[in-house]
């Protein structure tokens, strides 16, 4: 999984009703591409390189943790669905709506199928004038010059002039990055983590993330499970209590928005599963006495996935030591996870089904899931 990347965007429309075609457009790439960061004003310009009717023109750049080569066929997919009609010829011709990469962070990309930084930037005034409001001090990859000298310089001596119209962007004004605290479960392999790290990264919150990598019994558990269970289990949890501990004393609950990978009670969830009766008992007073003196989440997420998708999802992320997990092993860690959530009368607990969602690769799936998220609190 990408972190987050700026794309810079050209829109235009010269056909119907132009301002709601690229009003239709932005909505549309916040859904698919990413969050809208900021957006030009609106030029009206005479068509370039044929006769047409003017165009209406704008700039916005956009966050997207997608490729390039992907971001343009979802422009390509949404220019089809505003009613752009294509020929087989690059003539130039009047169309609903027109979308175009312009840069992608400072790379340079060559291919049959895309240009970055688009070819015709330096000769197009209105493409320079839109870019100058949202990025007039950036520079350009190739030539090294910024927005504002390319403008200066461009030999297009077109008419073009700003019109009153405006572009709104997408709202993502949501309730929960007021939350404290926000814990986020789920089974191995349901995608807790990139969940968890997407919203830190879209939302500026301070994340904590369970360290097991570093777990010298994990791999001799799967291995062997009655004679690492207890040793797995309790060196889990001096950690977690250790790690929870730590972090959350740098942060100002009142200030900042936390957000965790996972909750400490996995640790009495999964000793359930794992651990003999009496070993259990001990395991279970020793939780208590550690468990009471951490800061409680003020919202717990639990992300359900089916047991197909989560040996799947294990699979693809190839931990050897993870690759013979069995099914009833997971649907028993499922089953005690939601045993918990029944009993917690003092928490606040949201279940999800997030199978059949790809929230890391399909956008509308990760919004879907943050408004779920919104509505509950």
């Amino acid at each position: 999984m990408r972190s987050p990347r700026t794309v810079i965007l050209a829109l235009g429309s010269n056909l119907g009703d132009r301002l709601d075609f690229m009003q239709k457009a932005l909505q549309k790439i916040h859904e698919e591409i990413g969050w809208i960061q900021d957006v030009s004003r609106i030029y009206e310009t005479p068509a370039w390189g044929f006769d047409g009717n003017p165009f209406l023109n704008a700039c916005i750049s956009v966050n997207t943790r997608f490729e390039p080569e992907f971001v343009l066929q979802k422009l390509l997919a949404i220019e089809t669905g505003l009613g752009r009609e294509r020929n087989e010829s690059d003539n130039y011709r009047n169309r609903t709506i027109d979308l175009d990469i312009l840069f992608y962070e400072n790379e340079i990309i060559v291919s049959k199928e895309l240009q970055i930084p688009h070819k015709g930037i330096e000769k197009r005034k209105f493409v320079l004038l839109p870019l100058l409001d949202i990025a007039g001090s950036m520079k350009h990859p190739v030539s090294g010059k910024k927005i504002s000298r390319l403008l200066e310089e461009t030999g297009d001596d077109s008419e073009i002039s700003r019109t009153e119209y405006k572009l709104n962007k997408a709202s993502r004004d949501f309730k929960f990055p007021k939350c404290n605290y926000i814990a986020v479960e789920g089974n191995i392999g349901a995608g807790k983590t990139s969940f968890s790290t997407m919203i830190s990264e879209d939302f500026n919150a301070k994340l904590i993330l369970e360290r097991f990598k570093d777990n010298p019994f994990l791999p001799k558990f799967y291995e062997n499970k009655d004679r690492y269970a207890f040793p797995l289990e309790m060196s889990f949890l001096a950690d977690r209590y250790q790690q929870l501990s730590d972090d959350l004393a740098q942060y100002d609950l009142f200030k900042d928005f936390v957000i965790s990978d996972y909750d400490v009670f996995k640790s009495l969830i999964f000793a359930k599963i794992t651990l003999h009766e009496d070993e259990y008992s001990l395991y279970h007073k020793l939780f208590h006495l550690m468990y009471k003196e951490l800061v409680k989440p003020e919202l717990y997420i639990y992300l359900y996935q089916n047991t197909d998708r989560l040996l799947e999802n294990i699979r693809k992320r190839g931990r050897d030591y993870e690759q013979n997990i069995q099914p009833d092993y997971l649907m028993e860690i499922n089953k005690s996870y939601l045993n918990f959530i029944k009993s917690q009368n003092n928490m606040k607990v949201q279940v999800i089904d997030i199978s059949g969602l790809d929230f890391v690769n399909n956008r509308k799936d990760y919004i879907y899931l943050l408004e779920e998220i919104d509505s509950h609190i």
